[in-house]
């Protein structure tokens, strides 16, 4: 019988915070546990102390998770809440993702301030975003746009476009609803034109290996659709050697007993992408995403991969 809170770890961030609170309160309707029985651990990660360069400058994805992974290792944590598209594809040794929660929207949605869509932009408008997805998706729908790195917080973004610093940024759909400020967009992003980033939208939660009394809990909260689905995605990711160096869009979509994975990659400039679509068994999800990710590093060779660096 569990005696001592279960200790929930995450960044402080609101959208964080909103993620861990809403993995919380779905243990509590799942396992009819009280509030009590659940303490959120609040760190500051790396990526969160340093917000004047990109991601790719100071080191990729893993800023925003080695405090949180480091803390659940030495069992001062018993699980962490992590924004799905966050995680790099290699864990530290130990931990796996052991559960997603019901994903929200995998779209990007436009916060325009001189013109609602991308496409109506004044000729030479700047567009500022911290993804080089978004980046180089940008740039291949409009060349001319000015494309310029802008990190932060939701709400430090929204301030720096109301001053003027850029005419548009782009935001998760799924972290707008999440943070009830979806009033804020002025368009939606079709991901077919527009492919997200891997995992957008999922919240996955990371355990230690072999900790079955915790495996036990988070398994009565899993989604299966997005447990396969991401698994696609970030095996593709993985495939590519995926970080936030390298332009990678992806969704797959699960369908009864099969998944659809659309994948793209493309070069910072926008200029020149390898696509590719494939289907299969949800039981072969990861698989599938592999194969899709090697497939299109074969076509695209290491000259393409070369561009990135």
């Amino acid at each position: 019988m569990q005696t001592k809170p279960f200790r929930i770890g995450t960044r402080g961030s609101p959208l964080a915070l909103a993620q861990a609170h809403e993995a919380r309160d779905r243990l509590m309707a799942a396992h009819g546990l009280p509030e009590e029985m659940f303490e959120i651990v609040v760190l500051t990660t790396t990526g969160d102390r340093i917000t004047d360069r990109s991601l790719a400058e100071i080191g990729g994805k893993g800023l925003f998770t080695q405090e949180l992974e480091e803390k659940l290792a030495l069992g001062e944590l018993d699980f962490a809440v992590h924004s799905a598209k966050d995680m790099p594809t290699v864990l530290p040794e130990g931990l796996y993702l052991s559960a997603y929660l019901p994903r929200e929207d995998i779209r990007d949605a436009v916060v325009g301030r001189t013109a609602p869509k991308l496409i109506d932009l004044p000729h030479g408008a700047t567009v500022g975003s911290s993804s080089l997805r978004r980046q180089a998706l940008i740039r291949r729908m409009r060349p001319d746009i000015n494309v310029i790195t802008f990190r932060g917080l939701v709400d430090t973004r929204l301030r720096k476009l109301a001053e003027g610093q850029v005419d548009a940024t782009l935001l998760a759909l799924a972290g707008l609803k999440r943070l009830g400020k979806v009033d804020v967009l002025t368009d939606i992003l079709d991901p077919d034109t527009f492919p997200p980033a891997p995992a957008q939208g999922a919240i996955a939660i990371e355990s230690r290996i072999g900790d079955e009394r915790i495996d036990n809990l988070l398994a009565a909260i899993n989604d299966p659709a997005t447990f396969d689905a991401v698994s696609c995605e970030r095996a593709f990711l993985g495939a590519l050697d995926g970080s936030c160096r390298t332009p990678i869009g992806g969704y797959a979509i699960c369908e009864g007993d099969q998944i659809k994975f659309s994948g793209l990659i493309i070069t910072p400039d926008g200029r020149h992408q390898h696509a590719i679509s494939i289907d299969g068994n949800r039981r072969d999800a990861a698989a599938l995403g592999a194969r899709a990710g090697q497939d299109v590093r074969a076509r695209a060779g290491t000259t393409f991969f070369d561009d990135w660096s």
